[in-house]
């Protein structure tokens, strides 16, 4: 029997993908964006296991409705997957109150949103899966992304507490952590209103190199993350709750991981001191 999914942002991208994926698969779904034209080709791909539904994931009553949608359509939901989000370039300095609260709304507010309304579902059914999309900057950070690391990093926070919470329940939790993948996030990021120049120095070729994702042959195929998404999905037993997907996710996260325990040994003794010497050995007989 196949799975019944709710996965937000398929209008292209690692959404797109892993809609097409599940579906070949054998899945149903229910897939959103903000316009329904955009979904017109997956469900003309997939007639009858691929349905698509406005959602404005910034809007509670929209939310309400997509979950209330899906249900009626594929009789619950097995896996909800929070996919959907928006960038946002700009130094701290440079972002506003209301372009970081836009951000927030998508990237924590959004999938906490449908999340809440998703639980009690999977608990009545006895099972279910949250897979929240991530980044490697859930764990990291790049200058010039301050509003979209603060996001994924929260985002990250909330499933760690879900992943306790969900547990008695049979309700699973992963975080994916995708890399870099040929998309179209860099040409659609938004950016602040608000420019200082002097943060050029730090963030131009950031903002560079994210513009031109779709066309780097470095960059991971979008097809590539689906099929890792299925395979975590389709996993039997516990499984990891961050998983990060592309080689060069990897290669970061192990360079941060490095990092993050020099951090932590200079802190040590910074706040409590350098460690006593090691008393010196017995001598011997």
């Amino acid at each position: 029997m196949g799975r019944r999914w709710l996965l937000t942002g398929c209008s292209s991208g690692l959404g797109h993908a892993l809609a097409s994926a599940a579906a070949r698969a054998g899945d149903e779904l229910a897939v959103t964006a903000r316009k329904t034209a955009d979904l017109e080709g997956l469900a003309a791909a997939w007639p009858g296991r691929i349905v698509p539904i406005p959602l404005e994931l910034r809007d509670a009553a929209s939310c309400e409705e997509a979950v209330r949608r899906a249900v009626d359509r594929l009789g619950g939901i097995d896996v909800l997957v929070n996919n959907a989000g928006i960038g946002l370039f700009g130094a701290v300095e440079e972002v506003s109150d209301a372009e970081l609260r836009d951000q927030l709304e998508t990237l924590v507010v959004g999938p906490w949103r449908l999340t809440r309304l998703v639980l009690p579902l999977m608990r009545a059914q006895g099972h279910g899966h949250v897979v929240n999309i991530s980044s490697v900057v859930g764990r990291i950070a790049f200058p010039g992304m301050g509003a979209y690391v603060a996001g994924k990093h929260a985002l990250e926070g909330m499933s760690q507490a879900l992943a306790i919470e969900a547990a008695p329940h049979n309700i699973r939790v992963t975080v994916v952590e995708p890399g870099m993948f040929a998309t179209r996030y860099g040409t659609s990021m938004a950016q602040a209103r608000r420019r200082i120049p002097v943060y050029d120095v730090t963030n131009r070729e950031m903002l560079e190199g994210a513009r031109g994702l779709a066309e780097n042959p470095g960059t991971g195929r979008p097809e590539d993350f689906a099929a890792r998404v299925l395979d975590i999905v389709a996993a039997q037993g516990p499984t990891p709750l961050r998983i990060p997907v592309g080689d060069d996710a990897y290669g970061y996260l192990d360079l941060a991981e490095q990092a993050d325990r020099e951090e932590f040994a200079a802190a040590r003794i910074l706040a409590q001191g350098p460690p006593l010497p090691a008393p010196p050995a017995p001598p011997q007989a």
